[in-house]
């Protein structure tokens, strides 16, 4: 999208794009989590480093094209906002007057043990608390386009992002994740029952779910692509893992300004197609960790660069094969660049 001043702006960030004074504007909206990794090494003891947001925030500063910046708009524990602040620093993109909202309570640890390359279990502790309407308006009014990924799955309740929906006029990206993880008494998360799936979906334009997520929203990718389009979902990204991606498309959506034409329901038939995995996958023992994130992050980055869609699926592919090949957050967008990474 590099009309500055087109209807997908906000008129704050129209306002500043007709004077000239400044880059567009990718708001991020997710958590910042300390990951506790057991069984991706063959080393006995386990690996610590940053995981959450900063995976989707280093594959955005690998895709997005100069004339974009970052801004996260996250709330990181105080045990841990110096190394947050640090982390922010290496990224390209970042907007100068970017910086993680300290809170007093503690970061949210995530404690990962892989049973094989796609399957784990999680235990969450910490306690960052959740945005309100109130704290996040006041952030969203010079940004020109939005992307939440619910890595804690607490990080918006449903009122807050329907109000979202409802004030912020720029396109809206959601990597549903946690959503549909509950909390048990010891930290585990465990799949439920997403409730109001047609509510939730009503507030993004464009909806990325995995396969398991897929399975407590609708019996099957059809059917939620109905419920989700129905609600006014323009896109729907469904991961699979090594087998790729199942998109869903309504009639006639290219590219990201094609967003700017009202939904045409009853058009014609959902376009729809299976996006096989980049054969640039790493063969062999890799890293899982964060391959979602860094292709959501990455399509959409394209998609905002002005990519059609076939060109935005196939550098998602790539970027997530380069992440197999990469361990943890530190020095990933240089290692997605291509560039060797120099601590």
């Amino acid at each position: 999208m590099s009309d500055r001043s087109g209807p997908g702006a906000t008129p704050d960030a129209r306002e500043r794009a007709v004077a000239g004074t400044r880059r567009q504007r990718l708001g991020v909206i997710g958590s910042f989590v300390w990951d506790v990794i057991h069984g991706r090494d063959v080393r006995e003891l386990p690996v610590e480093e940053w995981g959450g947001i900063t995976y989707a925030l280093s594959a955005a500063d690998a895709a997005l094209p100069d004339d974009w910046e970052l801004v996260p708009l996250a709330k990181v524990g105080a045990d841990r906002i110096v190394e947050a602040r640090r982390f922010l620093r290496t990224l390209r993109h970042i907007a100068p007057d970017a910086a993680p909202i300290e809170v007093p309570q503690r970061n949210n640890t995530v404690e990962l043990r892989y049973h094989s390359d796609e399957r784990r279990s999680e235990v969450l502790s910490g306690g960052v608390p959740a945005w309100t309407w109130a704290g996040l308006q006041p952030l969203l009014r010079d940004l020109d386009a939005l992307y939440i990924n619910l890595i804690s799955g607490f990080e918006l309740d449903l009122a807050t992002a329907q109000l979202i929906r409802q004030q912020f006029k720029g396109p809206i990206y959601c990597d549903l994740h946690s959503l549909v993880l509950a909390v048990e008494a010891n930290g585990l998360r465990t799949y439920r029952p997403l409730p109001e799936v047609a509510a939730w979906c009503g507030c993004f334009d464009l909806l990325q779910v995995n396969e398991d997520e897929l399975a407590m929203m609708a019996p099957d990718g059809l059917a939620l692509a109905a419920t989700a389009m129905g609600a006014g979902v323009r896109n729907l990204l469904v991961t699979l893992g090594r087998r790729g991606v199942v998109y869903f498309a309504e009639p006639g959506l290219t590219r990201l300004a094609d967003l700017r034409q009202p939904p045409r329901p009853g058009a014609g038939p959902l376009r729809t197609a299976l996006v096989p995995a980049s054969d640039a996958r790493v063969k062999g023992p890799g890293d899982p960790t964060g391959c979602g994130d860094v292709w959501g992050a990455t399509y959409y980055s394209r998609l905002l660069a002005g990519d059609i869609m076939s060109v935005a699926l196939g550098r998602a592919m790539d970027a997530a094969a380069r992440n197999v090949e990469h361990r943890g957050a530190t020095g990933l967008a240089n290692h997605l660049r291509g560039e060797l990474h120099t601590p």
